[in-house]
């Protein structure tokens, strides 16, 4: 790898991509950092290897810039970059719900931007990372996004108006595994076991059901019949998170989160 990548507002997901980038065969002599505090700056440097510079350095140097604060200072980055970033830099955004357009409006014209949305599974190279195109980019932007993202898990492109779908299903989906491993672990306990044992056994549970999903090709009701005997213990369980209405509670918080992704793309803070 030969050109310069810059990772502003490099926090813990900005971290895990610049550590997936060097392990992908980036030179840290080509990658870039910003950060809002100095030591945080300093700490990054010392710990990879890279420079840290300044968001308007950044702008200058670096043939493609990866902006990974957060939706609400998207604008205010924005504004700060646009008189320093020419029309052939590549701008890969990592904001949930703001769309390219935002950034083409605010960016010399012609300017190529992509949209990715990630996860946290990043920190542990398990990510899934959604990738949609703007009105400039090309198919070598794409695939130069998605070789920088593929450093920390998967990929996979989506048309731009199925941003809000991922962001609700996949950004934030680690977070109902997370809820729902909480509420399990609490049942656990209320059934005897002690915290520590009943934590250990649905991880486990959890990390083997996923396996066989991502590996088996059978539908999860298959998988789920496999498990479920007639008059057995799970289908007793099965019925009363289908009486409490699980499965639509599931639904609507996701149409929640996506509904909530529309609303910052729309300004709404």
């Amino acid at each position: 790898m030969t050109e310069k990548v810059a990772v502003l507002g490099t926090g813990k997901i900005g971290e895990a991509l610049l550590s997936g980038m060097i392990r992908g065969g980036w030179s840290p002599s080509d990658l870039l950092v910003t950060a809002r505090r100095p030591e945080r700056a300093e700490e990054l440097r010392s710990r990879y290897g890279v420079e840290a510079v300044s968001n308007a350095e950044a702008a200058k140097a670096a043939e493609t810039l990866i902006l990974t604060v957060k939706p609400q200072d998207m604008g205010a980055l924005l504004d700060e970059l646009a008189p320093h970033v020419p029309a052939d830099r590549l701008v890969v955004s990592g904001a949930a719900g703001i769309p390219t357009s935002f950034f083409e409006a605010r960016l010399a014209a012609g300017t190529p931007v992509v949209r990715v949305m990630t996860n946290t599974p990043a920190l542990v190279d398990e990510a899934m990372s959604v990738i949609s195109a703007g009105s400039h980019a090309t198919e070598e932007h794409l695939a130069h996004t998605e070789a920088i993202f593929g450093g920390v898990g998967k990929t996979l492109r989506v048309p731009e108006s199925q941003q809000d779908a991922a962001t609700a299903l996949s950004g934030s989906g680690p977070a109902y595994f997370y809820f729902l491993v909480e509420a399990m672990t609490d049942a656990g306990i209320l059934l005897g076991l002690p915290r520590d044992k009943a934590h250990d056994l649905i991880v486990q549970a959890a990390i083997g059901a996923a396996v066989m999903l991502r590996d088996s090709d059978q539908h999860p009701v298959k998988l789920r019949e496999a498990v479920t005997s007639p008059a057995g213990t799970t289908i007793n369980a099965i019925r009363e998170l289908e009486r409490h209405g699980v499965r639509a509670a599931l639904i609507a918080a996701l149409e929640a989160a996506r509904d909530r992704s529309r609303e910052l793309a729309s300004g709404n803070s």
